[in-house]
This record gives structure tokens, C-alpha cells and sequence, in this order.
């Protein structure tokens, strides 16, 4: 069923992006599977189409306000959920090699199905825990890019992702909010972890007063080996 895109197109514009008619449909394909899925298992919460493209779509290609995507090779979703952000990242550039990770199975099915019925190329739908998955060796460091709009606290965060980009690349947590006092509390972590903040960008969602923040943070060396610790350790003690 055709969807009247005037509201996507507009808040796509506002971000500065501009998506041709088949990856409109892609997106209204994404949307229906969402949908159809969410009956039987929690995806989300949010089943409105324009709520859907707002707190969902819009939400996750916000990114290109904070950063060049185009420039992006090689990016991993760490608890992806029901894939937000890397899925409508993928559909907005092709181009972009994707892994999702998440750690519940059948949503893992759910991606899969989304991934075959838009018949997206170079995108993996992994099941696992981020802390096992980092320290495998085609995994650790060999991304250009991390984001996460997982629910944790930046220093959690911070360990969960910050293994998997290489030195040089960065790592993007997706947060809402006033996060002044989370930011102060994980520098140290960061450090610790081989990172730096190198940004922090705020910006209101078009046509609403969301407000959304990118905490761009850029790997400058190598995280140590011992990092991240053993599964459940990074939420149960952050580093601090």
C-alpha cells in the first residue's frame, strides 16, 4: 500500500538528506514488516506510520547532521533492537558495509526478514552479547564506525562499543536528554578505553520538540585487551 511521503520528504530535507522513490518504499516496506512483526513480539512500542518515521527513521539518519556518512565504510549497531539505527542507515547508504547486533534471537529473525524482503547486500544480522562479539578478531577494531541508541550509560556504553572501532574511527551514542552529568562521569572510562570525545551535537527532530543528542566520540588508540570484561561487568560496575 502506498504511503503519501510529503512529511518524510520535508523532515528528510531538514536534515539535509534527500532519498530517491525506491528507498522511500523501502522504508514503507521496513514500516509494514515492523508492523506485522510487533503483533507477536515486542519490537517497539511506537506503530504509527508518522510516528514511526519521525521517532524511528528520522531519528537514526539524524547522525548526518553530526557526521559524514559518506565517508563511512565500514559501521556495527550494537543493540539494534529492531535495527535502529544501522537498518535505516543501510537504506540511506548503500554503500555502508553493516553488522546489528543484538542479543535477543528472534529479533534477530525479525532483521533477517527485513534484510531479505528489501534485498539489502552487506548487511549481517549477528545474535550474541557485544562483549563476546569484541573479542573476536574480524570484529575487534575493524570498524569505522559504532553507534548505539541502546538504553546504558555512556562509561557502559562506552565499553560496549569502543572495541570495535579501529583507531581513527568513532563511536556515536545516540542519547536523549540533558547528559552534562553522564558525560562528566564517563571521561575517564572513555580514556581508559581508547576513546576521546571529540563532539557533542543537539539538535531538535524536525516538526516536533524531540530533542536528540550524538556524543561523538573518536578512537585514538588501541583499547586494551581486558576491555570489555566479562559479559554483564560493564552495566553491573562502569569504569570510572
Amino acid at each position: 500500500m502506498s504511503k503519501d511521503h510529503t512529511k518524510f520528504i520535508k523532515a528528510l530535507e531538514e536534515i539535509g538528506l534527500d532519498l530517491n522513490e525506491a528507498k522511500l518504499n523501502q522504508f514503507d516496506e521496513y514500516y509494514e514488516l515492523l508492523v506485522e512483526w510487533n503483533k507477536v513480539m515486542n519490537l517497539t512500542g511506537i506503530t504509527e506510520y508518522d510516528e514511526v518515521i519521525l521517532k524511528h527513521y528520522i531519528d537514526s539518519l539524524a547522525i548526518n547532521t553530526a557526521i559524514d556518512m559518506s565517508k563511512v565504510e565500514k559501521l556495527i549497531d550494537i543493540g539494534t533492537g529492531a535495527g535502529f539505527p544501522g537498518l535505516p542507515l543501510k537504506i540511506a547508504y548503500p554503500h555502508i558495509n553493516v553488522d546489528l547486533l543484538d542479543s535477543l534471537n528472534k529479533r534477530i529473525k525479525f532483521l533477517n526478514e527485513v534484510i531479505t524482503s528489501l534485498g539489502l547486500q552487506n548487511i549481517n544480522a549477528m545474535h550474541g552479547r557485544a562483549e563476546d562479539y569484541a573479542k573476536q578478531p574480524k570484529h575487534r577494531e575493524q570498524y569505522d564506525m559504532c553507534v548505539s541508541r541502546a538504553v546504558a550509560n555512556l562509561a557502559t556504553l562506552s565499553e560496549y562499543c569502543l572495541p570495535y572501532v579501529k583507531v581513527g574511527g568513532y563511536f556515536v551514542a545516540f542519547k536523549a536528554g540533558n547528559v552534562e552529568e553522564e558525560l562528566n562521569a564517563s571521561k575517564n572510562a572513555i580514556k581508559i578505553l581508547g576513546g576521546e570525545i571529540e563532539s557533542v551535537k543537539e539538535i531538535t527532530l524536525p516538526m516536533s520538540d524531540i530533542t536528540r543528542t550524538f556524543i561523538i566520540i573518536k578512537k585514538i588508540s588501541s583499547t586494551k585487551n581486558k576491555y570489555p570484561r566479562k559479559a554483564g561487568l560493564p552495566a553491573k560496575e562502569p569504569l570510572n
